[in-house]
């Protein structure tokens, strides 16, 4: 928990946070340090102006704009309430924590403004300027000031619990000099009580007998897991949150999304985006835990190292020795390069503490931050306000996703060996002496040989390959790991897909009907082989597949080893095919096993993050044509267009053709086109969809030929 304190101060005042307000730019500012670094400034003096009157930049006092950046809202890319501008600036200081910062400016003396008649015109308008202490972005403020700006309830929270786990014991509120322990905690009056405060301040009779008397660490524990009062929107202030805006990135209440900004809009429920917003900060969460771990193990092998080498030192003595009884035996000229070779070794030994000592320390200072956050995260996915945590959990993840990025591949690998692979070679001449130099005690070991494919192993399925390979039977060098590439199916520059211990791997996700070259290599601590032969793989032209559940609607009901689907509720439920499709030209076919009452199921393609709970088409996500026994449309974005004759009973048959060569979508009944083409300008990854009710049973058919109607239209326009 204590790593985490930096997270909770303040960047101004190097406290902790009080009454925390949140900027445009995810950072946060105490309220009374926002108003003590407010720059007033008058209209005369804004950028347009000046520019007006030909002031140049000279007359003001700026920061070094190679130092600082001020960047409007337009090219910064934060949407807040009053906008980033570049504002004039007056000379900074520093804060507690080391961070640039602007002080209040004192304002001028207002001079009384004749006008030509005599009369005294009012004092020049003037604007509020705020500039982040930390990433140094100007803001120009509203009428509305620093009120327009939300409240941190979830950084309140996490200082106010991580307070109380520093507190020894909990006092009594009500003793008037020096608190006495608290033996209860009222639950209804919210205060702790020593013995004697309670016997006198809280009798057990009258209305106080119902009262709920808790131990104090009972209490605590009560009063941290209440419920915080529910945030108001700031541009209504007097509803509440209840959706979040997806473009804007935080939570809105009804009025905007009726009257506000926000009105046109994509909008989700805000207790599914809090949580989604916390799943995503959570797998990020796992991902930096683990660089963690392997940063404390990596500082234990630097501390072993430092004592390697200080043990080496000790027993570079002898050697220093050595070296000295041979070179006094030599000729004078031997002597003058003995001071030399001493120097060397001497040079090599602090010039390899001084390595491991600076990347320890490195280390240490980002293994430091790196848990501050972590503990940091913990406690805010520990809140139980969504709107707070909206608030905030995108920068959140941002940050963990570039701390994890920090560690990357060689972080943890130390940058200087423990050896002193130095030995003196006195064998060349005196004439020679003058080259006289230190040569490696140890042959460097091998690197290996290049693997072997092993061709047999070697096969493809669907849009996925599997690689096989070996170390040649004569090989007398262990590979200690493998690194496996492939190209990007277009005869592009090749890319790492695995690397590790293992001689077998699975790629997934390629595209289909296409050509990969595959190689492999092997490597260990003297280097890297050369690559093995380059082996050609064909992805399949056509993909078998069955429907997914694990991204299904929970009301989807599955059979026949997932190829058929129905579902138990009324209302329209999706469900997706298991494999995606970026590449090629797939066709695909349902039968109508059931069809009563005549409902509107949909067919298409939609993309992995598409509403499960509405019809297919719904929302942009989905391309679809929905159905029923006499016509058919086609629907995306909740458009419904080309009305067409011609529905589906039981027993008929619905096709799907999805041509990305031409980006085109096409559907069919009973192997007849239906309507024109329904979609062009398809791209991206896309997964067969289906959306039906409990009215509804469909068996999906995949691994089918380019259907008739579609090759002949096809050879006509050619």
């Amino acid at each position: 928990m204590e790593a985490m304190e930096e997270e909770l101060k303040c960047p101004v005042c190097g406290s902790f946070y009080r009454e925390p307000i949140l900027l445009p730019c995810s950072h946060s500012l105490c309220l009374s340090c926002a108003r003590n670094i407010l720059v007033h400034t008058p209209d005369s003096e804004s950028p347009q102006s000046r520019r007006a009157s030909g002031l140049s930049s000279s007359d003001y006092d700026y920061l070094d704009l190679d130092k600082m950046s001020l960047y409007s809202e337009a090219d910064s890319g934060y949407g807040s309430y009053g906008g980033f501008a570049s504002a004039p600036t007056t000379p900074c200081q520093k804060s507690p924590n080391g961070v640039r910062v602007f002080p209040p400016t004192m304002p001028a003396p207002h001079q009384p403004h004749h006008h030509s008649s005599g009369a005294l015109l009012p004092p020049p308008p003037r604007h509020q300027c705020l500039t982040c202490p930390q990433c140094h972005r100007s803001l120009l403020l509203d009428d509305r000031g620093l009120r327009g700006f939300t409240k941190n309830r979830v950084l309140e929270g996490v200082i106010e619990r991580y307070q109380q786990s520093k507190a020894a014991a909990l006092r009594c509120q009500l003793c008037e000099k020096s608190p006495k322990e608290a033996t209860v905690m009222c639950e209804q009056c919210d205060v702790f009580y020593c013995e004697p405060c309670r016997l006198r301040c809280h009798p057990p009779r009258g209305p106080l007998a119902k009262h709920r008397l808790l131990p104090p660490a009972q209490g605590r524990v009560s009063r941290r897991l209440s419920p915080r009062k529910i945030s108001t929107c700031t541009d209504h202030e007097l509803e509440n949150h209840s959706m979040y805006c997806v473009q804007c990135k935080t939570p809105v209440c009804y009025q905007c999304l009726e009257e506000g900004r926000h009105h046109s809009h994509e909008v989700k429920a805000l207790g599914a985006m809090w949580k989604l917003h916390k799943s995503q900060l959570s797998q990020a969460l796992n991902g930096l835990s683990d660089r963690a771990k392997e940063a404390k193990e990596f500082l234990v092998q630097l501390r072993n190292m430092v004592q390697h080498i200080q043990v080496t030192q000790e027993n570079s003595v002898e050697f220093e020795a050595c070296l000295v009884a041979q070179c006094d035996a030599l000729i004078d000229a031997l002597n003058r390069r003995k001071v030399q070779l001493l120097a060397r070794v001497n040079k090599e030994h602090e010039h390899k503490l001084k390595v491991v000592r600076d990347q320890i320390s490195h280390c240490t200072v980002k293994l430091r931050q790196t848990t501050g956050l972590m503990e940091y995260c913990l406690e805010v996915i520990k809140e139980n306000d969504p709107s707070g945590f909206l608030q905030i959990s995108d920068a959140l993840i941002r940050r963990v996703h570039l701390t994890e990025d920090q560690w990357g591949k060689g972080t943890l690998t130390p940058r200087m060996t423990t050896d002193f692979d130095l030995n003196l070679d006195n064998g060349p001449l005196l004439q020679s002496i003058h080259q006289l130099d230190f040569v490696q005690m140890k042959v460097p070991s091998l690197v290996p040989a290049p693997p072997m494919l092993q061709l047999e192993e070697c096969c493809t399925h669907n849009n996925s390959a599997t690689l096989s390979w070996k170390q040649p039977p004569m090989s007398m060098v262990q590979a200690e790991g493998y690194i496996l590439e492939l190209d990007d199916g277009n005869g592009g520059q090749f890319r790492e897909v695995f690397v590790g211990k293992e001689t077998m791997c699975t790629v997934d996700g390629l595209h289909f009907n296409s050509t990969y070259n595959a190689r492999v290599k092997a490597f260990n601590k003297a280097g890297v082989s050369q690559y093995s032969k380059t082996l050609v793989l064909q992805t399949s032209e056509v993909a078998w597949f069955a429907f997914d559940p694990g991204s299904a609607h929970s009301d989807i009901i599955f059979s026949n080893d997932n190829l058929t689907v129905t579902c138990n509720s009324y209302d329209d439920r999706v469900v997706l095919g298991k494999t995606g499709f970026s590449k090629g030209v797939h066709y695909w076919e349902l039968t109508i096993d059931r069809y009563d009452n005549h409902p509107d199921p949909a067919f298409g393609v939609a993309r992995i993050e598409v509403m499960k709970d509405v019809m297919l088409g719904k929302d942009d996500k989905a391309w679809a044509m929905y159905v029923d026994n006499n016509r058919s449309w086609f629907m995306h974005n909740n458009s419904h267009t080309n009305r067409t004759e011609g529905g589906i009973t039981k027993g008929a048959t619905v096709g799907v053709l999805l041509d990305f060569t031409r980006r085109t979508l096409t559907f069919s009944i009973n192997e007849e086109q239906q309507g024109p083409v329904a979609f062009e300008s398809m791209e991206g990854l896309l997964f067969p969809a289906v959306s039906l009710n409990r009215n509804v049973q469909v068996t999906l058919h995949t691994g089918l030929p380019i259907p008739g109607f579609y090759t002949s239209r096809a050879s006509i326009q050619s």
